[in-house]
């Protein structure tokens, strides 16, 4: 795979998303009516996928990929 984004599914991509403009898992869940519970599996997913191990690492990746320059 090319681009890490690849291996995210599309509601993982946008969690991403979110993480990258700030939001909280509380603050996901509104927006996705999701359970707060079920933002934070995606979010473990997406650290497993793309193989970062702290919330710094996610969060710098999700700002790097997926913000405008």
């Amino acid at each position: 795979v090319t681009d890490p984004l690849d291996l995210l599914s599309s509601r993982e991509r946008e969690v991403l998303q979110l993480i990258a403009e700030g939001k909280t898992n509380k603050d996901i869940a509104t927006l996705l009516n999701l359970s707060v519970y079920t933002v934070d599996a995606h979010r473990g997913r997406i650290m497993r996928k793309l193989d970062v191990s702290s919330e710094g690492e996610l969060i710098r990746f999700a700002l790097r990929e997926t913000m405008p320059p």
